[in-house]
Protein backbone atom coordinates (compact mmCIF):
# COMPACT_ATOMS: atom_id res chain seq x y z
CA UNK A 1 0.00 0.00 0.00
CA UNK A 2 2.55 2.45 0.90
CA UNK A 3 4.70 1.74 -2.47
CA UNK A 4 1.34 2.54 -4.49
CA UNK A 5 0.82 6.03 -2.17
CA UNK A 6 4.62 6.60 -3.24
CA UNK A 7 4.44 5.57 -7.00
CA UNK A 8 0.64 8.17 -7.33
CA UNK A 9 2.49 10.81 -5.34
CA UNK A 10 4.98 10.15 -7.89
CA UNK A 11 3.33 10.34 -10.92
CA UNK A 12 1.28 13.18 -9.77
CA UNK A 13 4.63 15.36 -9.43
CA UNK A 14 6.03 13.97 -13.24
CA UNK A 15 2.08 15.36 -14.37
CA UNK A 16 2.78 19.17 -12.46
CA UNK A 17 6.44 19.21 -13.99
CA UNK A 18 5.09 18.07 -17.42
CA UNK A 19 2.70 20.96 -17.39
CA UNK A 20 4.68 23.94 -15.72
CA UNK A 21 8.29 22.96 -17.10
CA UNK A 22 9.68 21.96 -20.63
CA UNK A 23 11.41 18.98 -20.38
CA UNK A 24 12.55 17.89 -23.67
CA UNK A 25 15.49 20.09 -24.03
CA UNK A 26 18.20 17.81 -26.20
CA UNK A 27 21.89 17.03 -25.20
CA UNK A 28 22.94 16.62 -29.07
CA UNK A 29 21.04 19.67 -29.90
CA UNK A 30 23.79 21.71 -27.57
CA UNK A 31 26.74 19.17 -29.40
CA UNK A 32 25.86 20.16 -32.74
CA UNK A 33 25.11 23.91 -31.82
CA UNK A 34 28.56 24.01 -30.21
CA UNK A 35 30.21 22.11 -33.18
CA UNK A 36 28.86 24.70 -36.06
CA UNK A 37 30.22 27.50 -33.00
CA UNK A 38 33.63 26.78 -33.36
CA UNK A 39 33.74 25.72 -36.75
CA UNK A 40 32.09 29.21 -37.95
CA UNK A 41 35.02 30.75 -34.98
CA UNK A 42 37.63 29.00 -37.18
CA UNK A 43 36.09 29.96 -40.59
CA UNK A 44 36.19 33.74 -38.87
CA UNK A 45 39.52 33.58 -37.01
CA UNK A 46 41.12 32.37 -41.44
CA UNK A 47 39.49 35.15 -42.84
CA UNK A 48 40.73 37.21 -40.46
CA UNK A 49 44.03 36.53 -40.42
CA UNK A 50 44.26 36.67 -44.45
CA UNK A 51 43.26 41.15 -44.03
CA UNK A 52 46.71 41.19 -42.95
CA UNK A 53 49.25 42.00 -44.95
CA UNK A 54 52.71 42.65 -44.19
CA UNK A 55 52.12 46.32 -43.39
CA UNK A 56 48.96 46.73 -41.73
CA UNK A 57 45.17 45.40 -41.02
CA UNK A 58 42.75 46.31 -43.44
CA UNK A 59 40.12 46.75 -40.80
CA UNK A 60 36.61 46.76 -40.97
CA UNK A 61 34.58 47.36 -44.26
CA UNK A 62 31.56 45.90 -46.05
CA UNK A 63 33.41 42.60 -47.08
CA UNK A 64 33.81 42.01 -43.71
CA UNK A 65 30.63 43.09 -42.25
CA UNK A 66 29.17 40.76 -45.00
CA UNK A 67 31.18 37.87 -44.41
CA UNK A 68 30.57 37.99 -40.12
CA UNK A 69 26.93 38.06 -41.01
CA UNK A 70 26.66 35.26 -43.34
CA UNK A 71 29.32 33.21 -41.22
CA UNK A 72 27.52 33.90 -37.49
CA UNK A 73 24.01 33.28 -39.74
CA UNK A 74 24.84 30.24 -40.82
CA UNK A 75 25.83 29.05 -37.21
CA UNK A 76 22.53 30.12 -36.37
CA UNK A 77 20.58 28.56 -39.00
CA UNK A 78 22.48 25.11 -37.95
CA UNK A 79 22.21 25.79 -34.04
CA UNK A 80 18.52 26.29 -34.47
CA UNK A 81 17.30 23.34 -36.92
CA UNK A 82 19.59 21.17 -34.40
CA UNK A 83 17.21 22.57 -31.64
CA UNK A 84 14.26 21.78 -33.60
CA UNK A 85 14.79 18.40 -34.92
CA UNK A 86 16.34 16.84 -31.70
CA UNK A 87 14.00 18.23 -29.56
CA UNK A 88 10.72 17.47 -31.55
CA UNK A 89 11.84 14.38 -31.71
CA UNK A 90 12.60 13.89 -27.61
CA UNK A 91 9.13 15.88 -27.29
CA UNK A 92 7.50 12.64 -28.92
CA UNK A 93 9.19 10.35 -27.11
CA UNK A 94 8.05 11.99 -23.76
CA UNK A 95 4.86 12.42 -25.18
CA UNK A 96 4.82 16.20 -24.64
CA UNK A 97 3.46 18.56 -26.93
CA UNK A 98 6.45 20.73 -28.71
CA UNK A 99 4.29 24.11 -28.37
CA UNK A 100 2.27 24.16 -25.16
CA UNK A 101 1.90 27.08 -22.22
CA UNK A 102 5.43 25.97 -20.89
CA UNK A 103 6.94 26.18 -24.25
CA UNK A 104 5.65 29.88 -24.48
CA UNK A 105 6.77 31.04 -20.93
CA UNK A 106 10.48 29.24 -21.91
CA UNK A 107 10.66 31.57 -25.05
CA UNK A 108 9.97 34.45 -23.51
CA UNK A 109 11.94 34.53 -20.54
CA UNK A 110 14.51 33.29 -23.04
CA UNK A 111 13.79 35.66 -25.63
CA UNK A 112 13.82 39.16 -23.41
CA UNK A 113 17.47 39.23 -21.96
CA UNK A 114 18.45 38.08 -25.70
CA UNK A 115 16.36 41.16 -27.78
CA UNK A 116 17.83 43.29 -25.12
CA UNK A 117 21.84 42.09 -25.45
CA UNK A 118 20.85 41.83 -29.27
CA UNK A 119 19.80 45.25 -29.51
CA UNK A 120 22.62 46.51 -27.17
CA UNK A 121 25.46 44.75 -29.21
CA UNK A 122 23.80 46.72 -32.15
CA UNK A 123 24.03 49.99 -30.15
CA UNK A 124 27.92 48.80 -29.68
CA UNK A 125 28.68 48.27 -33.35
CA UNK A 126 27.00 51.27 -34.09
CA UNK A 127 28.76 53.47 -31.63
CA UNK A 128 32.37 52.14 -32.70
CA UNK A 129 33.26 49.35 -29.98
CA UNK A 130 32.65 46.23 -31.75
CA UNK A 131 35.44 44.91 -29.04
CA UNK A 132 32.52 44.77 -26.36
CA UNK A 133 29.89 42.54 -28.98
CA UNK A 134 31.97 39.33 -27.47
CA UNK A 135 31.78 39.42 -24.18
CA UNK A 136 28.36 41.55 -24.07
CA UNK A 137 27.01 38.57 -26.04
CA UNK A 138 27.98 35.96 -23.54
CA UNK A 139 26.72 38.27 -20.35
CA UNK A 140 23.26 38.64 -21.94
CA UNK A 141 23.03 34.80 -23.44
CA UNK A 142 24.25 33.89 -19.41
CA UNK A 143 21.64 35.71 -18.23
CA UNK A 144 19.08 34.40 -20.43
CA UNK A 145 19.86 30.67 -20.09
CA UNK A 146 19.47 31.35 -15.68
CA UNK A 147 16.02 33.61 -16.59
CA UNK A 148 14.50 30.63 -18.81
CA UNK A 149 15.94 27.75 -16.43
CA UNK A 150 12.95 28.86 -14.42
CA UNK A 151 10.75 26.85 -17.02
CA UNK A 152 12.56 24.18 -18.29
CA UNK A 153 15.62 21.88 -17.07
CA UNK A 154 17.34 23.53 -13.70
CA UNK A 155 20.58 22.48 -15.61
CA UNK A 156 20.95 25.05 -17.68
CA UNK A 157 21.33 27.45 -14.74
CA UNK A 158 24.89 26.44 -14.20
CA UNK A 159 25.27 27.00 -17.88
CA UNK A 160 24.29 30.72 -18.08
CA UNK A 161 26.32 31.33 -14.88
CA UNK A 162 29.91 29.57 -16.85
CA UNK A 163 28.43 32.11 -19.83
CA UNK A 164 28.42 35.01 -17.46
CA UNK A 165 31.76 34.90 -15.28
CA UNK A 166 33.44 33.95 -19.13
CA UNK A 167 31.84 37.27 -20.63
CA UNK A 168 32.95 38.87 -17.69
CA UNK A 169 36.88 37.39 -17.64
CA UNK A 170 36.11 38.58 -21.47
CA UNK A 171 35.63 42.09 -20.66
CA UNK A 172 39.72 42.51 -19.76
CA UNK A 173 40.46 40.99 -23.11
CA UNK A 174 38.63 42.75 -25.60
CA UNK A 175 40.88 41.88 -28.61
CA UNK A 176 40.41 38.52 -27.89
CA UNK A 177 36.68 38.41 -28.06
CA UNK A 178 36.59 35.62 -30.90
CA UNK A 179 38.53 33.03 -28.55
CA UNK A 180 36.09 34.03 -25.65
CA UNK A 181 33.04 33.40 -27.81
CA UNK A 182 34.56 30.14 -29.41
CA UNK A 183 35.25 29.12 -25.90
CA UNK A 184 31.63 30.54 -24.34
CA UNK A 185 29.54 29.35 -27.32
CA UNK A 186 31.64 26.61 -28.39
CA UNK A 187 33.35 24.48 -25.83
CA UNK A 188 30.80 25.21 -23.13
CA UNK A 189 28.23 24.21 -25.73
CA UNK A 190 29.84 20.85 -26.37
CA UNK A 191 30.47 19.79 -22.91
CA UNK A 192 26.98 21.03 -21.70
CA UNK A 193 25.06 19.21 -24.10
CA UNK A 194 27.23 16.36 -23.93
CA UNK A 195 26.55 16.15 -20.28
CA UNK A 196 22.81 16.38 -21.13
CA UNK A 197 22.74 13.64 -23.59
CA UNK A 198 24.02 11.26 -21.03
CA UNK A 199 21.86 12.20 -18.25
CA UNK A 200 18.95 12.68 -19.71
CA UNK A 201 18.61 10.91 -23.58
CA UNK A 202 21.10 8.05 -23.39
CA UNK A 203 17.91 6.01 -21.62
Amino acid sequence: MEDKSLEDIRHIRQMMERSTRFISLSGMSGVIAGTAALLGSMAQYLYMSHRWTYRYYLGIDTKFITFTILNFSLVLIISLSAAWYFTSRKAKKNQQALWDGSTRRLLINLGIPLITGGIWCLILLLKGNPELVAPSTLIFYGLALINGSNFTLRDIRSLGILEIALGLVASFYLYHGLLFWAIGFGVFHIGYGTFMYFKYDRN
